[in-house]
């Protein structure tokens, strides 16, 4: 129990410090962008470290189908794609950060909120 009390009164101590490690990884998650396709190419989003989509782009050939059960599926594929390599990425990032301030990680290697 004591132990833990530590831990959170050094954590306290190094309040501002945290708060800027913080802050520069928000500014950090919006500048990771990864990209996800599927069709071999007719559907291709971009997602960023905000799991934001900031770009879906449909090819002409897919558009030319006519099919817009399998264009859904595709774009649902894509975007899935680009949100697990995104999760990955800001995952890598917040340990990182993690590590440079002296916080631990919880299981999943994300902080809470991210």
């Amino acid at each position: 129990m004591f132990k833990e009390l530590g831990q959170v009164m050094g954590l306290m101590k190094n309040l501002p410090r945290l708060q800027a490690a913080m802050a520069e990884l928000q500014q950090k998650l919006g500048q990771i962008s990864v990209e996800g396709n599927a069709g071999a190419g007719m559907v291709v989003v971009a997602i960023n470290g905000r799991m934001e989509m900031t770009k879906c782009l449909i090819s002409d050939e897919a558009m030319k189908l006519g099919d817009g059960e399998m264009l859904a599926d595709l774009v649902t594929a894509a975007t899935n794609m680009a949100l697990v390599k995104a999760r990955e990425e800001v995952a890598r990032a917040s340990q990182s950060m993690a590590q440079e301030v002296g916080l631990p990680m919880p299981p999943g290697g994300m902080l809470p909120g991210m």
